[in-house]
């Protein structure tokens, strides 16, 4: 593998409920590891914590166990080193998109002149030269996507932690933007943590892949995908992927007995 980016180290997550004081044990003792330049997804059954494992990287939650660590720091909380695309683009509505996708270097006081010239860089990048005075509004999904996505990249983060956020699309956009991902990470690779429901899409995107069991999450099963890069529609329908979705979709079906039965600790149990 390459050099590690992201290490999660037997991670635990449990959630109090204010009145109640009933614990909701969301994670228990997740470890997996992301290499520099690498995508890996993250799939398994509704619920089981993936947004969560993500979430806790991003440093938005902390950890009742275990660690996070990036390029060998400690997660402690949020930080430039993380940029985070989720399913909502969030865009603000009122702001041109040159205005969207500059909003971070100028609230932390880069230049104008250098904001400027990585605005049109990432821009030209993601493939919205001439949309730069539209707005949010006069976009479509797969273009507010983008949109978001130039808005976390200008910020020049090591890690993109992307939390479905092909999800709310249509099916010919998402599979249009998965398309626009791979090209994108061809051309110039980033480290991203993407998180699925869709198998077809962990698939087809990761270099390596881990399923999750149903609550609490832990990492159940982890596959290196070995199809060749790039990687065209086309490989969807062979053999080799065929055989893997086989494999994945039976481990995530083999978890519904347990969708029934809530992880909860009863208040001061430990």
């Amino acid at each position: 593998m390459a050099t590690l980016k992201v290490e999660v180290r037997n991670l635990s997550k449990v959630f109090l409920e204010p009145v109640s004081g009933t614990r909701t044990e969301a994670l228990r003792g997740v470890s997996l590891t992301l290499g520099a330049n690498e995508i890996v997804c993250l799939l398994g059954p509704s619920g089981c914590g993936k947004s969560t494992v993500l979430r806790v990287v991003a440093g938005f939650e902390g950890p009742t166990a275990g660690t996070v660590l990036v390029d060998g720091r400690p997660v402690t909380g949020p930080g430039p080193d993380r940029g985070v695309v989720f399913q909502e683009q969030a865009l603000f509505p009122w702001l041109s998109i040159y205005q969207n996708i500059v909003y971070g270097p100028k609230i932390r006081g880069v230049q104008r002149e250098e904001y400027d010239r990585l605005a049109r860089q990432y821009i030209e990048i993601v493939g919205l030269r001439g949309f730069e005075s539209h707005y949010p509004h006069e976009l479509s999904g797969g273009m507010k996507q983008r949109v978001a996505i130039a808005r976390v990249l200008i910020n020049s983060p090591a890690v993109l932690l992307m939390d479905e956020p092909f999800g709310s699309l249509d099916a010919q956009t998402r599979t249009a933007m998965q398309e626009w991902l791979l090209d994108l990470c061809q051309a110039s690779p980033w480290t991203i943590l993407f998180i699925t429901h869709d198998v077809d899409e962990a698939i087809f995107l990761a270099d390596r892949l881990y399923v999750m069991t149903a609550r609490p999450g832990r990492i159940k099963m982890e596959r290196v995908i070995r199809l060749p890069r790039p990687r065209p529609l086309d490989v969807l329908t062979t053999p080799e992927f065929m055989e893997l979705k086989r494999e994945v979709l039976e481990s995530i079906r083999s978890e519904a007995p347990a969708l029934a039965a809530p992880a909860t600790v009863e208040p001061g149990a430990r």
